[in-house]
């Protein structure tokens, strides 16, 4: 039987990802799959590298500051109230917080999985601290495709 679902405003999981502090608010178990939301708190400097899921839709909503979110398509500047949206197919997209103040993104992912992702992936990280950096770029390559995610090189959109 399915049941309304609610969260308050500290419930769900917290994690460090990608630099930042993220919160899974809804996640995949609670929704059946059908989507997940994502609070992520990124600090000045930090965010996502170049990396693509061919059947994910992904759409970021600035709650706080701003973001730079980059795309084979260009480069543009989300800022608060900004919404972004990742359609399925694979396009290689990544966000850095270039500002002095921490951004905050309400994430959405339809269908739910990349939250599994991201608990995997921090685990991993809190687990295996003292894993040489290739060693850990290894691994968190082989969780992010097993969600369907490719991680391409943080230099990707420079050439």
């Amino acid at each position: 039987m399915k049941s309304i679902v609610t969260l308050g405003p500290n419930d769900g999981q917290k994690l460090s990802m990608a630099g930042g502090n993220y919160r899974i608010v809804v996640s995949g178990k609670q929704t059946s799959g059908e989507f997940a939301v994502i609070e992520m708190t990124v600090p000045s400097g930090a965010g996502a590298n170049p990396h693509a899921h061919e059947n994910i839709v992904e759409s970021f909503y600035v709650l706080e500051g701003e973001i730079t979110f980059q795309s084979d398509a260009g480069s543009y500047i989300a800022q608060k109230g900004a919404l972004v949206n990742i359609p399925k197919g694979g396009l290689v997209h990544c966000f850095k917080n270039k500002t002095d103040v921490p951004a905050k993104l309400l994430c959405t992912v339809m269908p739910a999985g990349l939250d599994d992702c991201f608990l995997e992936a921090s685990d991993y990280l809190t687990k295996n601290i003292d894993d040489s950096a290739v060693t850990k770029k290894a691994t968190l390559g082989a969780i992010a495709e097993k969600y369907g995610n490719k991680l391409y090189p943080e230099n990707y959109f420079e050439s």
